[in-house]
């Protein structure tokens, strides 16, 4: 394990302890079977990857996969099912990263009826180690819907906190503040459309916060552009992938909608 990986590690675990104060997001948009396709960049604008949304829907509760392909043969692939009725109300979430853009692969399973959360690594001789714990999770756990989420997060609000778990120790619950900043003009496909501008900031508590500043090593805010109207959509996305590593940009390049 790189030394980098190790701090990382140690600064999530230290992060916002055990109990997450997740807030409830109403459904204003209720979500439909949909395929999106999207373009991942580099900070220099060099393309890196390409990525694929789907979303299928049966009754109240949805299934969808965010898949990356990188030019250097790596996967982010992401499978996500969640309840949309009157609150959005995550199921379970599969998040699986490995290859040669991410210094630490992982493949992270939470079912949140149970709480059963399981981890699978390969140690350095190939052999497979699946280990599955319980842990305490909040009825509003937004693994894999933070994008969802924000498709129905009133534009005029100030503040909304939600919990994530990450793939840290087995599994760790950290806080998302989510805010609107701005609102911006969007080209795609030709077209101009009015976008709302939302930073994610993961919060870190004083002592962590002030050694992950030190270290140079804490975790860089995400900013979303969403487009407004009947149907809402993700735009843009700038950030890091899994809270660390080199910031990206992912454009939406296509869309379908189904009825």
């Amino acid at each position: 394990m790189r030394g980098s990986d190790f701090l990382f590690i140690v600064l999530w675990s230290m992060t916002v302890g055990t109990t997450v104060l997740a807030e409830p997001i109403s459904v204003r948009h209720i979500q439909r079977p949909m395929h999106r396709f999207m373009v991942a960049r580099s900070e220099d604008g060099k393309t890196i990857a390409s990525g694929e949304f789907s979303q299928v829907v049966q009754g109240d509760e949805v299934t969808m996969r965010m898949i990356y392909r990188f030019v250097d043969g790596s996967i982010d692939d992401e499978t996500t099912t969640y309840r949309q009725q009157g609150t959005f109300r995550l199921v379970r979430n599969h998040h699986i990263q490995q290859g040669p853009f991410f210094t630490k692969p992982i493949d992270f399973m939470v079912e949140a009826a149970t709480g059963i959360v399981t981890s699978r690594t390969v140690d350095k001789s190939g052999k497979v180690h699946i280990e599955s714990k319980h842990v305490d999770l909040p009825n509003d756990l937004a693994n894999g819907m933070v994008g969802t989420l924000l498709l129905n997060v009133p534009h005029n609000t100030t503040l909304v906190r939600v919990g994530i778990l990450t793939p840290v120790g087995g599994g760790r619950l950290v806080q998302l503040q989510i805010s609107p900043e701005s609102e911006q003009m969007v080209q795609l496909a030709g077209q101009t459309f009015k976008a709302t501008v939302f930073r994610i900031h993961p919060e870190l508590g004083g002592f962590v916060r002030m050694i992950a500043r030190l270290l140079g090593l804490q975790p860089k805010d995400v900013r979303v552009w969403v487009l407004e109207g009947e149907d809402p959509a993700v735009a843009v996305i700038v950030g890091q992938l899994g809270g660390y590593g080199p910031v990206i940009s992912s454009d939406l390049v296509e869309s379908s909608i189904g009825k």
